[in-house]
């Protein structure tokens, strides 16, 4: 069975996810990071991943969010923490291999833009890997992977999934 995928045709700008919950997909992946309010409000600005100490502030600021999210049984804000905490992962990578973070070329063309993948665009070559980047990437994804084995979590999108889909 086809997982649902993330819903870009709901106008998130106008949307309070947190008092429509119902109308949120996790979708695959970070789908929807930069979108969906009043999370994206809270969480971007603690999101930093220049350097390992602002990626260790950035990543244990986040995952303290996605506990207490959790703790008050608000599962669309714990996965967007989670969220967060994949595409700190995500995009350190893309800066350790590719410098500056551009990793394909070309423009991503409008209908595409929020989105991942390629999109019909040729990735540039890989750079020799950014030690700073990799280092804040790794820290990312030891909190990613901590969130993801959380039990809470897992059974609060277990419960969610059976909801809503």
């Amino acid at each position: 069975m086809p997982r649902p995928k993330f819903d870009y045709t709901l106008d998130y700008a106008e949307l309070d996810l947190r008092e429509q919950p119902e109308l949120y997909r996790v979708g695959i992946g970070e789908q929807g990071v930069l979108l969906v309010q009043p999370y994206k409000g809270e969480i971007l600005p603690h999101w930093k991943f220049a350097t390992p100490e602002k990626a260790r502030e950035s990543s244990e600021t986040i995952y303290g969010l996605f506990l207490e999210y959790l703790a008050v049984g608000d599962f669309v804000g714990a996965d967007m923490a989670r969220k967060f905490l994949q595409m700190g992962y995500t995009r350190a990578r893309r800066y350790a291999n590719h410098k500056g973070g551009k990793k394909y070329d070309g423009p991503v063309p409008d209908d595409k833009k929020g989105q991942s993948g390629a999109h019909g665009r040729a990735e540039l070559p890989r750079q020799p890997e950014d030690p700073v980047k990799a280092e804040a990437a790794r820290i990312f994804k030891a909190k990613w992977d901590e969130a993801e084995a959380n039990a809470e979590y897992a059974t609060q999108k277990k419960v969610w999934k059976g909801r809503y889909g």
